[in-house]
């Protein structure tokens, strides 16, 4: 049966973010992930994931100025400090708040910079971080955004992702496979996990269009989760979707497929 985790960036927005611990508590909730914890008060988030019996599964590495429509700086040359500097802080906060896996959002393409330069910083930085955080027993994750949500993102597809996982070519870097990116790209769901299973680390879920609860758009979720079983996946599934109604009515699915959360 999959492990979901609530995503509470996406799920109970209507509540401030400590709270939204103990409304996933009382859904049921063991699990859960969020982007980022960097701008929260670290002790703060370990208080509330002990008092509510949570286990967060997964953060962001730091991403740049996000406001500012950074989405990673893992591909730009002239920011590698920044990167790495980036990186000791993940690891930093990963320890206090008991999380053995990182993603990183490598960022965006840059006409003003040559295409092979931000492949090669990427790969080097990725090396870098995929090293740095297995000397703390921390996995290290990737992922694709899908270009319509996110334009002139450099890992804009699965294969594009799993093609710089061979690049880096280290035993300490996974993807994470968003189903609702890659539904918006390459689709091929079930036989894209199947034959990728070793190399994926991590699941996240939404529907499409619309990024809503499963059962609200095009992608069979009753069968693809059975199918993560059946082939073997052990990992979290994170839920990162915009509920329709309110987050514990958007939970509606769960018992529908007959899982638990």
């Amino acid at each position: 049966m999959p492990k979901l985790a609530a995503n509470l960036t996406m799920l109970y927005t209507d509540s401030p973010f400590l709270d939204r611990f103990a409304r996933a508590r009382a859904s049921g909730f063991r699990y859960v992930e969020y982007l980022f914890p960097y701008e929260h008060d670290i002790s703060a988030l370990a208080a509330a994931l002990e008092k509510n019996g949570l286990t967060q599964v997964l953060f962001n590495l730091p991403a740049g100025n996000w406001g500012a429509g950074d989405r990673g700086i893992a591909v730009f040359p002239d920011r590698s400090g920044e990167f790495r500097q980036g990186v000791a802080r993940a690891i930093e906060v990963a320890k206090i708040l008991k999380v053995k896996q990182l993603n990183c959002l490598v960022g965006k393409r840059d006409e003003k910079i040559p295409l092979a330069d931000q492949q090669r910083v990427m790969i080097e930085n990725l090396r870098y971080a995929a090293s740095e955080l297995g000397k703390h027993a921390l996995l290290l994750l990737i992922e694709m955004l899908n270009p319509y949500d996110v334009p002139n993102f450099m890992l804009a597809s699965p294969r594009a992702a799993f093609a710089a996982q061979e690049q880096v070519a280290s035993p300490n870097l996974k993807v994470q496979y968003d189903v609702y990116h890659a539904q918006r790209t390459e689709g091929e769901l079930a036989a894209t996990f199947q034959k990728n299973l070793a190399r994926i680390g991590h699941v996240q879920i939404a529907d499409n269009p619309g990024r809503h609860q499963p059962g609200t758009g095009e992608i069979n979720y009753r069968f693809l989760l059975n199918h993560f079983d059946r082939v073997g996946y052990a990992g979290f599934v994170g839920l990162e979707y915009i509920p329709e109604g309110t987050t514990e009515q958007s939970l509606a699915w769960v018992k529908e497929y007959g899982l638990t959360v």
